[in-house]
């Protein structure tokens, strides 16, 4: 491992360890960081601290995670720096999948609280499987600009699918829609508990087939050439992906352009070597989303904005940079 990527480990990992410090250190109580080993010198901060903080700022961290290393993995597989959960749709599919759940009050027999997560993996997978479908029908080459402008018709069939049947519904599921802009607010441990299984599975996935995503950005044919098989590894990046997507939505709302801001980020100063773009990628998008829930729920104190109001902030500029920088390069 070259100094290069040491350096982008030890970074990244302090970012995150002074995001997490921050995330449960700042609010409008003041909760010493020495309250997380002392209980007895200030019983109402730990209070805090380990009932609300703490499972907020961990929840945070492992959605930030999943969408990042999601992200990362749809963009490599798609050889597409537009790709991610967001912008291809499948958030919209996963939500649709949560919803669908709450709607009907479905429950699995032995799943108990995992079937929100497991609708939501399910509405994801059959969304990406889709939106590749009809743009093949469209453009064989699946060109960047045919790939999004069919997730962008999927995220809006689906909305109005979600709008439906919230507005079929009393007033107890009109919160959804809070929900929906994202949120990892008043979640507890019950959550972090809930998304903690698919997190690791799905990111065990996407790390297996990190050397099928490198041989993949040179194309299907020299990927096959050197032993790959790709259709095999397509399914698998893609229930890794969605899996991830799934269950952050499942837990969070739909939080948008996370696994599109950081992978590009990542790759912009690392390359494309997926066996670091993955973990370095993880770590950033989990840090990423601590701060951004921390300034949405301090920057306006004390209202709180939704988390996903912030990413949208952050993540559509870099949308439409990386867009007009690809279609600059193409008429160049």
């Amino acid at each position: 491992m070259t100094k290069k990527y040491i350096a982008a480990y030890v970074i990244s990992a302090v970012i995150l360890l002074v995001s997490i410090w921050c995330g449960v250190s700042i609010g409008s109580v003041s909760v010493p960081f020495s309250t997380l080993w002392d209980a007895e010198a200030n019983p109402t901060a730990y209070s805090i601290l380990w009932k609300i903080r703490m499972p907020r700022v961990v929840l945070a961290a492992l959605v930030g995670a999943s969408l990042a290393i999601a992200g990362a993995a749809f963009q490599g597989l798609l050889k597409n720096p537009l790709a991610d959960p967001y912008t291809l749709g499948i958030s919209s599919g996963a939500s649709v999948g949560a919803v669908f759940t709450l709607f009907f009050g479905v429950s699995i027999p032995g799943l108990g609280l995992f079937t929100l997560p497991v609708f939501s993996m399910v509405g994801a997978f059959i969304t990406m499987m889709a939106v590749m479908f009809f743009s093949k029908m469209v453009d064989r080459t699946m060109k960047m600009e045919t790939l999004i402008l069919t997730g962008i018709i999927f995220s809006s069939f689906l909305g109005s699918c979600i709008s439906l049947m919230i507005s079929l519904t009393g007033e107890e599921l009109r919160s959804i829609m809070g929900w929906l802009l994202g949120s990892v607010s008043m979640r507890g441990w019950p959550y972090v508990k809930m998304i903690v299984p698919f997190v690791i599975i799905g990111t065990c996935i996407l790390w297996l087939y990190r050397r099928e995503l490198n041989a993949m950005i040179y194309g299907e044919e020299r990927a096959k050439y050197l032993g790959v098989d790709v259709k095999r590894s397509k399914y698998f990046i893609l229930i890794g992906g969605s899996m991830l997507t799934g269950a952050a939505v499942a837990v969070s709302g739909t939080i948008g352009f996370v696994g599109l801001v950081v992978p590009h980020m990542v790759r912009m100063v690392l390359g494309t070597d997926h066996r670091h773009l993955l973990p370095i990628s993880l770590l950033n998008g989990a840090s990423l989303l601590v701060i951004c829930d921390l300034v949405s729920r301090t920057i306006i104190a004390p209202t709180e904005l939704p988390i996903g109001v912030i990413t949208s902030f952050i993540g559509a500029p870099v949308f439409a940079y990386i867009f007009f920088r690809q279609r600059k390069g193409r008429m160049a």
